[in-house]
């Protein structure tokens, strides 16, 4: 059985284009890229030779899939920014293996993709319950439907791209949705030499550039605006201080753009920068206790045989 529930991405949108780009410093939330272009753009990010975060996820998922299963005891699997299930597919698998699948529930912000993963999972598991929510997990984790012996993966590093008293907020925010024999396998990126890092956010074909500046596209069409991608370029380096990758776009001229459907005409200066995404890079001691500060405690953490990346699994203290 397929369900889709939907919660109103749309009404707010208008609403954080406006808060982020009245700012002092313009900031644009990283939730915004992914409209149906830009998930396809981050698909293509992530087969990039620069883009380790991906590869080194998919192989701690490959080589330990059965042994997280076991050690959480899941029988359903719930994805926080699923996108098209591609790295949760060996942790569905591994729980079909072991005779205990139940049911998916891919959670995203994207209507498009949520759709396409529920058909196709539920071709390839036929026997396995599909309930789709579409949604922002930073607004409306209330949404998702009860359970038992849950996993809850929020894989692929995404938990970086929120600031430390985001972070904690939002994970204390899971940890209320869990049960005591919930399980959470949070994706983290490892702290790592800067050149590696800013390569992978800066990758040679120019694709991280493109979906970067995808976000001006999709406020373009969704709220009427008439930015120019022309007018500005991709920036992505290194903050050792704050130890995160950061993402901008910087202005080449200077220009006014209109947002009609956000009521908001906003100037720009020649070199102004607007932050789009931040990536935080963790140590072991920040991931036990970005965990600690919500009540989860670290159970197992699983690295690559490289240690670019890292998957806690965490279970409520």
């Amino acid at each position: 059985m397929i369900t889709i529930e939907r919660h109103g991405v749309e009404a707010d949108l208008a609403e954080t284009v406006r808060a982020g780009l009245t700012r002092k410093r313009k900031e644009l939330p990283p939730k915004l890229f992914y409209d149906a272009r830009g998930s396809e753009l981050f698909d293509r990010i992530t087969a990039q030779p620069e883009y380790y975060p991906a590869r080194a996820e998919r192989s701690i998922l490959n080589r330990y899939a059965p042994v997280i299963v076991e050690e959480s005891g899941a029988e359903e699997l719930v994805e926080l920014g699923s996108g098209v299930a591609s790295k949760t597919r060996a942790l569905l698998y591994a729980m079909a293996g072991a005779g205990r699948l139940d049911r998916y529930v891919p959670f995203d912000i994207d209507d498009s993709v949520v759709e396409a993963c529920a058909e196709e999972l539920h071709r390839i598991l036929p026997g396995m319950d599909v309930h789709g929510v579409v949604g922002d997990f930073g607004r409306d984790l209330e949404q998702l439907p009860g359970g038992e012996r849950r996993l809850i993966a929020f894989l692929g590093g995404t938990v970086g791209n929120l600031y430390p008293s985001e972070r904690t907020s939002f994970l204390a925010r899971v940890r209320e949705q869990m049960g005591a024999n919930d399980h959470l396998l949070l994706g983290m990126d490892l702290l790592k030499d800067r050149a590696v890092l800013e390569a992978a956010y800066n990758d040679a074909a120019g694709v991280t550039a493109e979906f970067n500046l995808n976000v001006l596209r999709a406020i373009n069409e969704q709220l009427g605006a008439d930015f120019d991608t022309e007018a500005f370029e991709h920036v992505a380096f290194f903050d050792a201080e704050r130890s995160w990758i950061e993402m901008r776009l910087r202005s080449l001229c200077d220009h006014r753009v209109r947002i009609p459907g956000a009521d908001l005409e906003v100037a720009f200066a020649t070199g102004e920068e607007m932050r789009t995404e931040i990536s935080c890079k963790f140590r072991r001691t920040d991931i036990e206790s970005a965990l600690g500060d919500a009540s989860l405690r670290l159970r197992r953490l699983f690295s690559d045989d490289e240690g670019l990346f890292a998957l806690a699994l965490a279970a409520p203290e």
